[in-house]
Formats: structure tokens, C-alpha cells, sequence
């Protein structure tokens, strides 16, 4: 085979308003680029012990396990559902957009039993449906829901989804990709069971891991299990040799350090603005783009009850290209959007205001960019 004559990479500049990942500051970066040391250097494991700390600030939450899992949010999504859910265990599922779905197609693989829980795609998960669908199958061990579906914008009630799971003996997996850090999440008091979430939305780091918490519950469910857990790599009982007590690590697998740099540095900066005024940030700069939106005569698909101050889905316009805006946007602007995912693809955009992202001179510039292209 020819030696391919292929240069360095050097990718664009690009302001990222789409549903993830978001703009990373430099910061960030430049903390990913300092020297690569061991996975079970003593410098190292420090870091680790200052991680499980930072994070259990950002789920506000004392659980002892809380973590960042060594691949995206779906690999974070598959170790709750592997490790909490056995062969035959009735799974009550809640559907309403595609990140349930992929909830639903986990628990099938593990060899669960859903029971499905559908509501339209940009309504929330509706707590009357939960309730009537546990009263039905009162023998289900687990509930999984997502807090905020990315997919459509729509925030749903975990605090009371998950009090139903209790009311049952069933533990609650909560998917917490897109609002960890954009709005409130509060683990122990909403009495959260497994929740999962990932380093490139709110908390503005690269894509490629998974911040994890696991409350007592969770842990006695693990250690009740009849069945080996699925998956080795992603079985807590071996990834707790390694992110388990600091004096006694042992070696499960090469944990990406740099990218871990990054998680941490990104935790700091959370931790130095405060998690309730990130909260109040994505909510004042929400509606900033919201009324930037209603004078370009968009519409939002979500009540705004139920809406995302971090992930806004609104409808195309009548006689609008989407591929082709979403093209000017991206070619002439350096601007990116998402398009609609599942039933709501080529109908909606969806503009993220995660983290870094949640800026003035972000909103400034997509508005006056879109106002262009329309």
C-alpha cells in the first residue's frame, strides 16, 4: 500500500448552537493538554478522588459512587440499565422521543421486559400513564425516564416519576445527558436511583465521557443480582476496583487521562460559577433567544411549561429548505444547529444554549445569522 500524503487536521471554527456538543473554552482545552501522566499515577488518583467530589456537586447528590464512565452518555445510559436490570425484570419505559426509545432498546437487549409509556414527542413523561401502568404491573423492578429529551426540548417531572417507582419497591434510571448543569437536578432529594449524564452538553467538555451516581438502593439491587452483568466492561463490580476507595486502586482499564483533565477542569469552572447560577444563567439567556425567535415568527414546539432553557426545538418555517438554512448556516456563518431527530426530523431546528454556549454574544449572533438565511 502507497504512504497516503495526508497533512494535519486543522477543523474550523465553528460557534456550536446545536443540541451537542457545545462550544469548549479554551480553558478546558488547555487543561486536556497538559502532560499525559499513568491512569494509576498517585497525581493521578488524587485527581480522581477531587472528580467523584466535583461531580457529586454538579447531581448534588452524597452518593458514594459517582463517577465519570470511560465512554459517551449512551455507554453511561447501558451501565445503569445493564447493571440494575436482570434477564425477566419487568421495565416500565417512558417514551416520549428518541432518547426513551434508545432507554426501551437497552432494556430489550439486557433481556428486561418493558412495559412502554408513550406520550407525544415534545409533551412530557405523563405522570397519570406512570402511575396507571405500575398499578397494572405492580411487579416491576425498575422505571427508566429521561429528565431532559434532547430530542424535542420537553422536561419532565423526575421528582415525581421516580416518588411513583418507590411507591412500587421499583428503583427510577434517569437520563440527565442534556440537563446536568442547565437546570436544576437534585439526586438525593429527588431520590434519583441511577443517573446518567455526559461531558459535552452543560458542562461543556469534549464528547467522550459519562458522569455517573448510584445511590444506596442501586448498589443493594447490584449486589441482590442472581445473573453476571452483561457487559464486563461496563460491570460496576469491576469498574469499582478502579474508581472504588483511593488506597486501593486496581486495574480495570486505561482510563482516557486527558479527556478526564478536561471533565475536571470543566467541574472547576461549574464549582467557581455556582451550579444555581449556571442554572440562572441557561434560564435568563433562554429567554433572550426567545424573544429573538418570536419576532423572526418561530414557534416553539414545547409548552413553555415543560421547556429546556438549554435546548430549544422550534418549527420550520413554511417554504424553508432545512437542509439548505442549515447549510448557509453552517458554510457562510460557521453557525451550527440540529436538525429534527425521529418523528420531528425535517419538521424542526433545535439551538442549544449549553454551557459555554450560553452566551449574548452567541444568541446575537444566531439570531442576526438566522434572520439572514430566512
Amino acid at each position: 500500500m502507497q504512504k497516503p500524503n495526508i497533512p494535519s487536521f486543522i477543523p474550523p471554527r465553528r460557534t456550536l448552537m446545536g443540541p451537542g456538543p457545545s462550544d469548549v473554552p479554551q480553558r478546558i482545552l488547555d487543561a486536556m493538554a497538559r502532560p499525559t501522566i499513568g491512569h494509576l499515577d498517585p497525581a493521578f488518583v488524587d485527581m480522581m478522588e477531587q472528580m467523584k467530589a466535583l461531580l457529586r456537586y454538579a447531581f448534588q447528590t452524597e452518593n458514594a459512587l459517582t463517577m465519570p464512565v470511560s465512554a459517551p452518555g449512551s455507554a453511561g445510559m447501558e451501565m445503569c440499565v445493564v447493571n440494575l436490570v436482570e434477564p425477566g425484570d419487568k421495565v416500565i419505559v417512558c417514551r416520549n422521543g428518541v432518547f426513551g426509545g434508545r432507554m426501551l432498546e437497552n432494556v430489550k437487549r439486557t433481556g428486561g421486559v418493558p412495559v412502554v409509556v408513550d406520550d407525544a414527542w415534545g409533551a412530557p413523561v405523563d405522570t397519570v400513564k406512570v402511575e396507571e401502568a405500575f398499578a397494572a404491573n405492580p411487579d416491576a423492578r425498575v422505571l427508566a425516564f429521561v429528565h431532559a429529551e434532547t430530542s424535542t426540548g420537553a422536561r419532565s417531572d423526575a421528582q415525581a416519576l421516580a416518588a411513583i417507582a418507590h411507591k412500587y419497591g421499583a428503583l427510577a434510571i434517569v437520563d440527565a445527558v442534556t440537563s446536568l448543569a442547565g437546570i436544576p437536578l437534585m439526586v438525593d432529594e429527588w431520590e434519583l436511583d441511577a443517573v446518567y449524564s455526559g461531558s459535552q452538553k452543560c458542562l461543556s467538555c469534549t464528547p467522550g465521557l459519562s458522569p455517573v451516581t448510584f445511590s444506596e438502593r442501586a448498589i443493594a439491587r447490584l449486589k441482590a443480582r442472581k445473573t453476571p452483568v452483561q457487559s464486563w466492561f461496563l460491570d460496576l463490580n469491576l469498574v469499582l476496583g478502579y474508581w472504588g476507595s483511593a488506597g486501593r486502586r486496581t486495574y480495570h482499564h486505561t482510563a482516557p487521562v486527558n479527556p478526564l483533565y478536561g471533565l475536571h477542569e470543566a467541574l472547576v469552572m461549574l464549582a467557581e460559577e455556582g451550579i444555581e447560577n449556571s442554572w440562572a444563567r441557561h434560564a435568563h439567556n433562554h429567554e433572550m433567544l426567545r424573544d429573538g425567535f418570536e419576532v423572526l415568527g418561530l414557534k416553539f414546539v414545547v409548552d413553555q411549561h415543560y421547556r429546556l432553557p438549554q435546548l430549544n426545538t422550534v418549527y420550520i418555517p413554511a417554504g424553508v429548505d432545512d437542509a439548505a438554512a442549515r447549510t448557509r448556516l453552517l458554510n457562510e456563518f460557521n453557525l451550527e444547529i440540529g436538525a429534527g431527530l425521529g418523528d420531528l426530523a425535517g419538521k424542526v431546528w433545535r439551538f442549544g444554549l449549553m454551557g459555554h454556549a450560553s452566551r449574548t454574544e452567541n444568541i446575537d449572533y444566531c439570531l442576526s445569522s438566522l434572520k439572514q438565511v430566512l
